[in-house]
């Protein structure tokens, strides 16, 4: 591996957990924005902490929460919402939040739940503060004309103003005790282990893939900072002149946002923002001219919500605009050069691995449904998507793959070959499969341990109750056991290079020897020969990042040909 691509194992960790949380936020966080289910980022947020809490009973590093709520939050860019500065400071202060309640109580339930309520109660203070920035200190006066006309109608009387919002905290705070205890159960049960993956929508993943890399302009540090000095100038102009200058200046500054930010007016669009203009405008109007004592007419009070309304948009706008520059990477690089310096890797693999992850995700029938047992399924994967991040950072080379359709000789090849490596003196590892004829008719493999040379039944076509089952075969758990310890790279330490006959449709599920390869190619640099069904070969090279590998078709290359080829790969020769 690169060493200037090395990866810390916590920032490894970082961006797996980060990606997993970000899959959860650009999916689901889509379908319940879309169909306007309202209080949908206490449930996001919900579960970004179970995420958080019960794959921190698996991965104890110290800094992963916070780590992972930066790459979550970043990637955060790739969600077809164009409102994503305002989720991306909430993802972040939720996951430090979480951070540092746990550093400084520890890993245990008070820890967890008091940082789950800090997280949730960042989520409904942040909701507080965007009110106030979009709409500015006279939503606070609207608010308390509003409650004192309930007072009024409703002949009733709150002890202090502040009362509903106190309520409406203690919700939040509930579903932050409810999310800390899923995620402490889950993370008490969850095994830890890899299980079975779904198959791979490939469109879908395209279809990502082209979202994460398009934009309407390509970022530039000169329009963040216009960008942020027109939001300012316009804000002052509104306190310090009179409608014609502010709604002028504003306007034109909306309009420049809409010519090179094509999806920039998206936010606008929306119904919920007009349903706002008119309800702020209305109450404005009745409710300031009702319950302020300024002498302010219904036209003042209209006056004053078109305003507030005016400076909803600027900010909205403003706010999507900025979250488009910031993935400007002259920004980027500047954490290069920061105590951040790994972040860009981390950022860049889990960037790669996200489509595959939105892939694999259950069915939101299967979320909303039993949503305790699909979590649990995906921190239970945790420890998959690591091992195959570490195959994307490793980016293996040194790899030859001998390819042909079933009959074609691939097994005959390879066993010849090894056998030479051995007569060479070369010190070979791993193990060949050799099929079993019984009156013309496959019934079986064997399997070859290639440096110790001892020979086992693996699989056999006669069913015995309890043995897994690929096609036909029926495979003997201790022959399965046995090829594990002979591909472990402790039984490989001295080998020159590394022999597996087959690697196929069971391994791409993630069964059979895929745990011994991504073992081998992680924790080792010794070359690798495979087998590999044609069908299947662009499949392994692409699950297993191989880099250029050589590729020899056993139908159409010579034993001596191959032999003098693979030399060329073994060290020391």
């Amino acid at each position: 591996m690169n060493p200037d691509r090395q990866l810390s194992i916590t920032w490894l960790k970082a961006a797996v957990l980060g990606c997993l949380w970000a899959s959860s936020e650009i999916v689901l966080g889509s379908f319940l924005h879309n169909l306007r289910v309202p209080f949908s980022s206490i449930f996001l947020t919900s579960i970004g902490i179970i995420l958080l809490v019960s794959v921190s009973f698996q991965w104890k590093d110290k800094g992963l929460i916070w780590r992972s709520g930066l790459i979550c939050a970043l990637m955060k860019s790739v969600s077809p919402s164009a409102v994503i500065f305002g989720p991306m400071i909430a993802i972040m202060s939720e996951a430090l939040l979480l951070e540092i309640a746990v550093r400084s109580i520890g890993r245990n339930m008070v820890g967890f739940m008091l940082g789950s309520l800090l997280a949730m109660s960042w989520n409904f203070m942040q909701k507080i503060a965007n009110y106030l920035i979009f709409y500015g200190f006279n939503i606070v006066d609207l608010y308390a004309s509003m409650v004192k006309f309930a007072e009024k109608q409703l002949h009733m009387h709150f002890n202090t103003v502040w009362m509903p919002i106190i309520v409406l905290w203690i919700f939040y705070l509930f579903f932050g005790i409810v999310s800390a205890g899923i995620g402490i159960y889950i993370g008490k049960t969850a095994s830890g282990k890899s299980i079975p993956m779904l198959s791979s929508d490939k469109s879908r993943m395209a279809e990502l893939k082209s979202k994460s890399n398009s934009s309407s302009a390509r970022p530039s540090l000169w329009w963040l900072a216009f960008n942020f000095l027109g939001m300012i100038s316009v804000l002052l102009l509104m306190n310090l002149t009179g409608i014609l200058w502010w709604f002028s200046v504003g306007t034109m500054l909306i309009a420049i946002w809409a010519v090179r930010y094509k999806s920039a007016l998206r936010p606008l669009m929306k119904p919920k923002f007009w349903i706002f203009f008119v309800v702020i405008t209305m109450l404005s109007s009745f409710l300031f001219a009702s319950f302020q004592s300024d002498g302010l007419t219904l036209a003042d009070g209209m006056l004053i919500g078109l305003q507030m309304n005016f400076r909803a948009a600027i900010m909205i706008v403003g706010f999507s605009v900025v979250g488009k520059e910031l993935s400007n990477p002259v920004i980027r690089n500047f954490f290069i050069r920061t105590s951040f310096r790994q972040l860009p890797l981390a950022l860049e693999i889990a960037f790669e691995t996200l489509p595959f992850v939105i892939a694999n995700l259950p069915s939101l029938s299967d979320i909303f449904k039993k949503p305790v047992t699909v979590m649990r399924q995906i921190v239970a994967q945790s420890e998959f998507w690591l091992e195959k991040v570490a195959l994307t950072m490793k980016k293996k080379s040194n790899v030859i793959i001998i390819t042909g359709e079933i009959g074609s000789g691939k097994t005959t090849l390879i066993s010849a070959i090894s056998l030479r490596l051995k007569e060479s003196g070369i010190k070979t590892g791993g193990i060949l499969a050799a099929a079993i004829y019984e009156q013309g008719n496959k019934t079986g493999y064997n399997i070859l341990g290639v440096s110790s040379g001892s020979i086992m039944l693996l699989s056999q076509t006669k069913e015995i109750e309890g043995m897994p089952r690929v096609g036909k075969f029926f495979f003997i758990p201790e022959a399965i056991d046995f090829g594990v310890n002979a591909l472990s790279v402790e039984k490989n330490r001295d080998s020159q290079i590394v022999l597996i006959d087959e690697i196929g449709a069971w391994e791409l599920q993630g069964q059979g020897w895929a745990s011994s390869l991504n073992e081998l190619i992680i924790n080792s640099n010794m070359p690798l020969i495979l087998t590999v069904r044609k069908s299947f070969l662009d499949l392994v090279i692409d699950n297993w990042k191989f880099q250029d590998p050589l590729v020899i078709e056993a139908k159409e290359t010579s034993v001596v040909k191959a032999y003098s080829d693979i030399l060329k790969f073994v060290p020391d020769l």
